[in-house]
């Protein structure tokens, strides 16, 4: 887990009742690198003959890796180990992000709304350390408290752990968390940590259901919605 030097010191009040923090994935969520992790798959796969389409496309959205790879090795049988595919998969999107990433619409307002107004926020991914700091360099690491990557954990998502990590880490109740997430693996993991969830789907459909904002796009998402979210108590 890393912590930026400018934001180390975000961390909710304490008492506060209302909003005491927002906690954001990073793939499909604040940046478009779904696409470049389904590029990395399914080229992949093609060498060795397997064309995936868009049913594996919504099996594999959201990560973990270790869950991808399984997915990919049992569906395809491709003669590779969990490892050997991991590390393939990898080094083919560190390649492609090699000229940066495109920031989802809405994103850099969002971010920029919540420093504006001292709001805690922590980037919280099923992704490897150092994927997510390659991300950061057009992301933008002094956005944030801290990160948690999928690596740093003994369970990443769907598990609660990296929200209940992330959420303790900014003296926050899980319930006074607000998580933006585009995944059902994401939204699982917050669901199950306790927070409030507003779902941005990028691939993956996401039903609405109770205790759960499900909208089109991040340009839907203000610090007014947020505080909406999770209301003083009285």
């Amino acid at each position: 887990m890393t912590t930026t030097s400018a934001t180390a010191a975000a961390t909710a009040e304490s008492g506060s009742s209302g909003l005491q923090a927002v906690l954001l994935d990073m793939d499909g969520t604040l940046v478009d690198t779904e696409d470049f992790w389904w590029q990395a798959e399914s080229s992949l796969l093609a060498g060795y003959g397997h064309r995936l389409d868009e049913s594996d496309r919504a099996r594999v959205v959201g990560g973990p890796m270790t869950r991808v790879v399984d997915y990919l090795i049992d569906s395809t049988g491709v003669p590779l180990t969990a490892a050997e595919l991991s590390l393939m998969i990898s080094q083919r999107f560190t390649e492609l992000l090699a000229d940066g990433v495109p920031l989802m619409p809405g994103a850099e307002r969002l971010l920029t709304e919540l420093a504006a107004h001292g709001v805690p926020t922590a980037l919280v991914s099923a992704s490897h350390r150092h994927d997510i700091d390659l991300v950061l360099r057009t992301l933008g690491a002094d956005r944030f408290a801290f990160t948690v990557a999928g690596d740093e954990v003994a369970r990443t998502k769907p598990h609660p752990d990296p929200y209940l990590i992330a959420a303790a880490r900014l003296g926050a109740e899980p319930s006074r968390c607000v998580v933006i997430e585009d995944s059902p693996t994401g939204i699982l993991a917050a669901e199950a940590a306790g927070c409030q969830v507003i779902a941005v789907p990028s691939v993956a459909h996401i039903e609405a259901v109770p205790g759960r904002t499900v909208l089109e796009s991040l340009e839907q998402v203000d610090l007014a919605l947020l505080r909406a979210l999770v209301p003083p108590r009285v």
